[in-house]
């Protein structure tokens, strides 16, 4: 069953109902459901769909002319375009006297085998686009391809498409309508070892516990996602080894360049090639406390959660998973669970924060939002802020979150509102969120504050589901 991108499905067919020609984008990182919204898209329509593979021109010809003659024909055929031109003006024809969807999926495939596409589409473009009613649709899993090879102002399609879109990743939100018989705290767990990727999300089965999941998952190695991390990585980069390495560092903890070298045992020139690597699949994310761009006080996170929760408990547990002995696989990182989600949390909590902004109810509206860290003048003690959002150089938000069994007690608060002086910011807001509530000391205090707002996971399920 699909579910979701009901705003990229109503803005495919916005476009496929002018009944001109249209030329639209669509790219995101691998497994995030570009193909599945496409497919969706045209199930009800005359459409041929190419997948590129990762071979030489002659071989993408062939398969690219038995998906345009089967589509023709309704049967398969052997006939073989002498040139990608040809094929391409043969569906720009077809599509004359009818609307005809022509994808072209994994698109930097078949660029890279045939050199002369993209000029060929810029060409046929330039001959048919005000006689056909061909909807063109190029779609890529290589990110950085796609907006440089594409979408950049030198590319030699610029100017050409009518739309675009970066398939993202599912929110929270709308992670749980992928399993909704999960218990409150189940959800947030889903979403912390999928991160939103709906090929993840559909190897879990909400019949089961979120532990049954996790056996099942990332703990057979028959399952889909038991070596998915390395299998991607083998398809992006050479010399995986070192990715993997990386990869491990961070998700145990190392964030600087210096502690990410040390542990992976390379330069940290080496180091920094690989991570802008990663940075470009979308894996690794660079932060640098906002409002603070300095380069001394930049870290590295793995930003996707299936990514993070893989490296950080299969490695060192594989042996153990190879053994048979899951039961205690998952008793060792049962207890570091509540500390990994800590950071899942956090992203909520962020993502509810934008849902309030989106709706106009946020104290504050904010225009950038990050974390923040840095050294107290006065204690010289490293001190963080896991949410400050900013308007201007005169307001903002303060937000602490607690992913805890225990009920939040108001020290947290008087921590947060103390940590707000290191700022000169004349008006500003506290959000205090917390799993499982809050102590009555700490509500009796924020409410002594007109600007002091807690909010419960509890709070933020009814407004994100």
């Amino acid at each position: 069953m699909f579910t979701g991108r009901q705003k990229e499905l109503a803005q495919l067919n916005k476009l496929y109902n002018s009944d001109k020609f249209e030329f639209a984008v669509i790219y995101g990182r691998r497994r995030v459901g570009k193909s599945a919204l496409i497919t969706e898209f045209i199930k009800d329509k005359d459409a041929i769909f190419f997948t590129g593979i990762e071979s030489n021109a002659l071989q993408n010809l062939e398969i690219f002319s038995r998906t345009i003659m089967e589509f023709e024909t309704g049967m398969a055929a052997d006939k073989v375009f002498s040139s990608f031109q040809e094929a391409l003006e043969h569906v720009f024809l077809l599509a004359e006297t009818r609307r005809i969807v022509l994808c072209i999926d994994e698109y930097p495939y078949v660029a890279k085998s045939a050199k002369s596409l993209a000029s060929i589409l810029q060409l046929l473009i330039d001959r048919f686009k005000d006689t056909s009613k061909l909807f063109l649709i190029l779609c890529g899993s290589s990110v950085t391809y796609m907006e440089e090879q594409v979408l950049s102002s030198e590319a030699m399609l610029s100017g050409h498409r009518t739309a675009q879109m970066k398939i993202t990743p599912f929110s929270f939100g709308e992670a749980c309508q992928f399993v909704p018989r999960f218990s409150a705290e189940e959800k947030a767990l889903a979403y912390g070892i999928t991160g939103g990727i709906p090929h993840y999300l559909l190897q879990l089965d909400d019949n089961l516990s979120i532990e049954e999941n996790i056996r099942n998952t990332f703990f057979n190695p028959s399952s889909v996602i038991f070596e998915e991390p390395l299998n991607l990585l083998k398809q992006e980069v050479r010399e995986p080894a070192i990715y993997n390495s990386i990869l491990s560092a961070i998700a145990s903890g190392a964030s600087k360049m210096s502690e990410i070298s040390k542990r992976v045992g390379e330069e940290t020139s080496v180091c920094t090639a690989y991570i802008r690597n990663l940075i470009d699949l979308g894996i690794i994310r660079k932060e640098t406390p906002l409002g603070d761009s300095s380069t001394r006080k930049t870290v590295y996170t793995v930003d996707d959660n299936m990514f993070r929760f893989w490296y950080r408990f299969v490695p060192e547990n594989a042996s153990t998973i190879a053994l048979g002995a899951v039961d205690l696989a998952y008793r060792r990182i049962e207890r570091h669970l509540p500390e990994y989600m800590e950071a899942v949390f956090e992203e909520i909590c962020r993502q509810y924060l934008l849902a309030l902004l989106l709706a106009d109810r946020c104290a504050v509206d904010f225009t950038e939002s990050g974390r923040w860290w840095g050294t107290n003048p006065k204690t010289r003690k490293q001190e963080k802020i896991d949410i400050l959002g900013t308007m201007d150089k005169y307001s903002a938000l303060f937000g602490e979150c607690k992913w805890s069994e225990e009920k939040i007690d108001v020290s947290a608060l008087e921590k947060l509102l103390d940590r707000s002086n290191l700022f000169s910011f004349q008006r500003v807001h506290f959000y205090l969120f917390a799993k499982n509530g809050f102590t009555q000391d700490c509500i009796d205090k924020a409410r002594e504050y007109r600007n002091v707002t807690l909010v419960t996971y509890e709070d933020i399920l009814k407004w994100l589901i």
